[in-house]
């Protein structure tokens, strides 16, 4: 698939990860409210989210539109907190390290989560993971020094 490569090769620069974290979450949000949660564009290329968490300061709602990796033997999803290769952890990830209970939508269905933060064995083998699914994390890895956090969101009863 070229045109995936492409994309792939394109998302691994630093102009783009300049650019992307004020474009593509906001075109993601216009366009998933603008059609009742039926479309997400950046969802074209990766399964995607919106995450719906509390602020870890604020305690007021957060909406943002996230790539991610769906573990559907699991019933569950990867967030990749890379913010693009650039140095800070992204808001979500403190958010839902202080208030782990959040909510997603997925295609079309909000859905109450839990997210836990891998550690260990088991992040060394989602990350393993995370590299198959999207080889661009290895670039994002290797621009930073701190260790990209990984969560798991599993779903809660209702």
């Amino acid at each position: 698939m070229i045109g995936v490569r492409l994309v792939q090769k394109v998302s691994s620069t630093r102009g783009f990860a300049k650019v992307a974290p004020h474009v593509v979450p906001a075109l993601d949000r216009a366009v998933h409210r603008l059609t009742r949660g039926r479309v997400l564009l950046s969802a074209r290329l990766l399964p995607g989210v919106i995450l719906t968490s509390t602020g870890a300061r604020s305690g007021l709602p957060r909406r943002t539109p996230l790539a991610c990796m769906p573990e559907p033997e699991k019933g569950t999803w990867i967030l990749v907190g890379s913010n693009f290769g650039r140095p800070g952890h992204p808001a979500w990830t403190a958010n839902l390290l202080a208030r782990p209970d959040a909510e997603i939508n997925w295609k079309g269905a909000d859905i109450p989560v839990t997210a836990r933060l891998l550690q260990g064995e088991e992040r060394a083998a989602v990350w393993r993971a995370a590299l198959a699914f999207w080889p661009p994390y290895a670039t994002y890895q290797a621009r930073v020094e701190r260790e990209i956090r990984l969560f798991r969101l599993v779903p809660r009863d209702s």
